[in-house]
Order: structure tokens, then C-alpha cells, then sequence
């Protein structure tokens, strides 16, 4: 039977050397930590996630363009649409 105590060092006797580091969350901004957000609010999640796209990803430039599409555009569209049809 293998001993599986700790060595006297702490390491439980395998390496990380080669291996995947194990998923981390996004770190949150400076400025919004300030500010009292952390991933668990709203407004700080969705900071959260803005902050953590790679603009270099094709993929997340095309998530951000659609987040400020919902965002910001959407509503804008409809206000016109109301505003034209006389509403």
C-alpha cells in the first residue's frame, strides 16, 4: 500500500510541472473592486465577463459587439421605432 501522507514540505507528492492550471474566474478591475463589485452582483458580473474578453478572439469580439447590441442598442432601436410610429 502507498504512503500518502504529506511530505514534510507540504507537497502531496505530485508536480504541476506540464500539467493545465485549474480554471480561475476573471480577476475583477481595480477600479471596480473600488467601487464595491465582486462577481456575486449583477453590474459586477457582467463587469466581470467584459473585463475577461481577449479582444485578439474572434469569438469575443463578436460576444462583446452583441453584449452592446442588447445592452445599449436594443433599447435604442425600439424607442426609435416607437418614436416613428408615432407612440
Amino acid at each position: 500500500m502507498e504512503d500518502r501522507r504529506l511530505e514534510s514540505t507540504g507537497d502531496p507528492g505530485h508536480s504541476d510541472d506540464g500539467e493545465p492550471t485549474p480554471w480561475q474566474p476573471p480577476v475583477m478591475p481595480y477600479d471596480a473592486r473600488q467601487l464595491g463589485l465582486d462577481g456575486r452582483t449583477e453590474e459586477g458580473a457582467w463587469v466581470q465577463l467584459a473585463s475577461s474578453l481577449d479582444s485578439s478572439r474572434l469569438l469575443h469580439r463578436l460576444t462583446a459587439w452583441t453584449l452592446l447590441f442588447v445592452i445599449a442598442g436594443f433599447p435604442i432601436l425600439v424607442r426609435v421605432i416607437a418614436w416613428l410610429h408615432g407612440g
